[in-house]
């Protein structure tokens, strides 16, 4: 089959449209295709979020999908071959989701480790993030799918995201926040970028014109599209004429007819910008058209990949993102001649605690809890034995799980109802079985429902023992639950505004029940998309309207426990066994886009039944799930620590391969754990005031802070421990090139293992400046290379090329890169604050350059 568009003339389409056609194709006609023009043979191409899975094109029923590790878990590898092989996995599984454009990957800075979406970037440094996220690209196109790198730029907190001003020196723009969006444009050339939602000098990212045309296009000379985050588009002509090519999502808010057109008869905007847009948007679309026709033109069916050989790479990704970061007395790993019973004690334990929230989240084709990694994989002779010990969730665990349809099918019915004029329902219109507890609908509602509507959510549980449960109920509308016909919850007359649904929603209202073993227990939620009567909370205040955005409803519980005879029952377990593992951390409700969390804390009483578990055996080892840094008050009294970061489907099995000794640990952390909040680079400065936020820790950002200021950190940038213990030697600068912008230097070491263990160590290549005056970071990551699976006593040089971003600052006064004359030290180890070798070298003369 032939389809003339793939070699179609593109001025000459743009030639053929009408202005109308012209208008439409800067939005789209839904969340996440692009507008198709049918009579000129114009396709729509689709998009999916995210960056550690592809969802697909709906949030109500998702096709189910891969779940990767999460992007600080994908730093800590060091590796970027493995996050090239990353790319071409989910390019893969965009491409089985009928999609060719994928929304990733974030490589927004994390300033602070109570970012809501830190688990979603890879690092507090910039080298680090850039790289990376140019390896990840790369892969990803290799596959024929664009990459949409975002959020550009400085996106690095939720607080007031939609309006709040980024407040930053011109150094630290450049050098820490554009500086990673500029590596990936120079060594991987990304399809898309996505704007940020905030704003830069005052003027929001997606109709900042020095931002997307001043460096984007004239700078870096991009010539791909750039869209806006989902509702991050703010008015008509101002993101136009800055070069904001598609609105996202649609229906679009701004780009109709109307609106557009009002622009063009007054001269706000120009037929020929307008043309400018289009011939973007149709080049990307031809491109993607042309990489990818089997998709474009295809059946447009999402499917879902699901392989051994996919398994296994999913689960050699988790493993090798797991930092170790404490070992003491060799406690791991677990080996049945030194331990024959394992109490495994925590609340995500048995959680299926697998991403982080928000755009990144989705319905994955299995899930492989620590529990049953730690007890399918369990060596042979080893009991292993479980006790929760307490509680860490923030909304109640969802219930997908252990419900039942009516007609007996996994999950629960959900039926959509039309009103008539007097609100009243109408017969059904739709029936869908969903296999989730958290019902999202904002990006479909089925063809012919009214503008208010009704959806009904049937399903039963069965319960194996008799004991108090407790139900929440948390909504973006409103809703009533029914628990065997009584009302048993009302988050429908009353309601008060929390965080659900990106703070749209309400809190989680909830209610106990008494649930009997065996015995079934028939469950119904009636959701309205329709406000309360008086918008107004149970006070009277903090009034809730009608979700303009978002749409939805969730539904949790979980067995109601005694907190205090909890923890007794897991330092009972802990007294009886040889070693204690505690797995517990954050999850997808604490870690979430929409916002930041309010402390370094572990939530619930995880603190003190740690060390209450310490108290009852020494051997203990802890595992912690996060996308970034928790405090950890307990950390002397414990044995071991294990950083497992968001790791996938595969994350039991992960955690179990590194804990058993099946994998030696290779990770190492890609940004700095504080010992309290107080030590944050940005502490102080996080939240938006008055409609800003002050960077007021400049370029002493993660490491570089705790440098300057002599704090000693929890654990430094770049450490990780592993089964085996690592030397440097021989170092040696060779290669130097001083031409100008062809600078190069080879910097060389030797790495030995020095222990009985195959292992895998990184080599960090770290520069510090000549002194010209400016205040600037002793020590900067200007790269790194992994050595991998050295065996015992075994050496290997690594050689890694610097250029001249390594010598670089941005030099305000002349608006330009400069790299100064004079002793340039380059320092190599293990970590930000292990490195073991030095040398130095001149460059006789200063050089300027700008672009890429």
């Amino acid at each position: 089959m032939s389809y003339p568009f793939l070699g179609a003339s593109i001025p000459d389409l743009v030639a053929k449209l009408k202005v109308e056609e012209k208008i439409s194709l800067l939005g789209a006609p839904n969340w996440w295709n692009t507008t198709a023009i049918e009579r000129l043979g114009i396709p729509a191409i689709r998009m999916s979020d995210g960056p550690n899975g592809v969802r697909g094109s709906s949030h109500f029923v998702s096709t189910p999908a891969q779940c990767l590790p999460c992007a600080t878990s994908l730093a800590s590898t060091f590796d970027q071959d493995l996050i090239h092989e990353v790319g071409i996995f989910l390019g893969k599984e965009a491409k089985a989701k009928s999609s060719v454009v994928l929304l990733a990957p974030t490589c927004n800075i994390q300033r602070t480790p109570l970012g809501g979406r830190s688990f979603e970037s890879f690092s507090e440094d910039p080298h680090l993030s850039g790289t990376l996220a140019a390896a990840y690209i790369n892969g990803l196109q290799t596959e024929g799918v664009s990459a949409t790198i975002k959020h550009f730029v400085a996106n690095d907190q939720e607080h007031e995201r939609t309006a709040v001003e980024s407040v930053m020196s011109p150094r630290a723009l450049r050098e820490i926040y554009l500086y990673p969006f500029m590596l990936a444009q120079k060594h991987a050339r990304p399809g898309a970028y996505m704007t940020s939602y905030g704003r830069i000098d005052g003027v929001h990212c997606s109709e900042n014109h020095r931002l997307l045309k001043g460096i984007l296009r004239d700078e870096w000379k991009f010539d791909g599209i750039v869209m806006s985050d989902w509702f991050g588009t703010y008015g008509v002509d101002q993101p136009i004429n800055a070069g904001l090519d598609l609105e996202m999502p649609g229906p679009p808010r701004w780009r109709n007819p109307l609106l557009v057109l009002h622009c063009l008869s007054s001269q706000k905007l120009l037929i020929r910008t307008i043309d400018e847009r289009v011939i973007n948007l149709l080049n990307f679309v031809q491109k993607q058209a042309r990489r990818n026709p089997e998709v474009v033109y295809g059946d447009g069916i999402e499917r879902t990949h699901d392989s051994p050989e996919g398994r296994r790479f999913c689960r050699k990704l988790a493993a090798d993102g797991i930092v170790l970061l404490k070992n003491k007395d060799n406690v791991l790993p677990i080996l049945p001649a030194n331990v024959k019973r394992l109490a495994v004690i925590g609340p995500n334990a048995r959680e299926r605690v697998i991403s982080g929230g928000g755009s990144a989240a989705l319905k994955a084709t299995y899930i492989t809890t620590p529990w049953d990694g730690l007890f399918g994989n369990a060596p042979q002779g080893l009991v292993v034995d479980y006790e929760v010990g307490c509680y860490a969730h923030k909304y109640l665990p969802t219930l997908e799980n252990v419900l039942v349809t009516p007609a007996g099918e996994p999950g629960w019915l959900c039926t959509f109802y039309s009103h008539n004029d007097n609100g009243e329902i109408l017969d059904a219109i739709g029936k869908f079985v969903l296999r989730d507890t958290r019902v999202k609908l904002n990006d479909f509602l089925p063809v012919g429902l009214t503008t208010t509507w009704t959806i009904k959510l049937e399903g039963t549980m069965i319960f194996d023992r008799t004991t108090p449960f407790e139900l929440g109920l948390t909504v973006a509308g409103r809703a009533k639950l029914w628990i065997d016909g009584e009302l048993t919850i009302d988050n429908w007359t009353k309601q008060t505004p929390g965080d659900f649904f990106y703070g749209q929603g309400t809190v989680e209202e909830k209610a106990i029940i008494l649930v009997t073993a065996h015995r079934p227990v028939n469950v119904l939620v009636e959701y309205t998309n329709t406000a309360p009567p008086d918008g107004a909370d149970e006070k009277g205040e903090g009034r809730l309207s009608q979700p303009a955005l978002m749409r939805g409803v969730r539904l949790g519980g979980c067995e109601k426990i005694d907190p205090d005879k909890a923890i007794e029952a897991a330092v009972a377990l802990a007294e009886k066994a040889d070693a204690v593992l505690f797995v517990g951390g954050l999850s997808p409700e604490w870690e979430s886009e929409g916002f930041d969390r309010p402390t370094l804390e572990l939530p619930g009483r995880q603190d003190e039944v740690i060390k209450r578990l310490a108290i009852a055996n020494a051997n203990i080892v802890v595992c912690i799930q996060s996308g970034s840094a928790v405090s950890m008050p307990w950390l002397d009294d414990i044995k071991g620590l294990v950083q497992a970061w968001y790791l996938g489907n595969e994350a039991g099995n992960a955690i179990a391969d590194v804990l058993y000794g099946q994998v030696n640990p290779s990770g190492r952390l890609p940004l700095t754990f504080p010992v309290r909040e107080e030590d944050i680079p940005a502490h102080l400065n996080d939240k938006s005031e008055h409609g800003k936020i002050h960077y007021r820790e400049d370029l002493f950002v993660g490491y570089k802070h705790y440098q300057a200021r002599n704090v000693k950190p929890l654990f430094p940038f770049g450490f990780g421990l592993s089964y085996t213990s690592f030397s440097f030697s021989d170092l040696t600068i060779n290669n130097v090139s001083t031409h100008d912008e062809a600078f190069t230097v080879e910097v060389t070491v030797t790495v030995r293992n020095e222990g009985a263990v195959a292992g895998s160590e990184v080599v960090q290549v770290y520069i510090t400046y000549p002194d010209i005056g400016l205040r600037t970071p002793k020590l900067q990551l200007k790269g790194f290379s992994k050595a991998h699976d050295l065996a015992p006593h075994a050496s290997k040089a690594v050689s890694i090329t610097l250029d001249k971003y390594a010598l670089s600052f941005w030099d305000a006064e002349r608006n330009i890169w400069h790299a100064a004359a004079g002793e340039y030290v380059i320092s190599v180890g293990a970590s930000s604050e292990e490195l073991q070798q030095r040398q130095s070298f001149t460059l006789n003369r200063s050089f300027f350059w700008s672009g890429l």
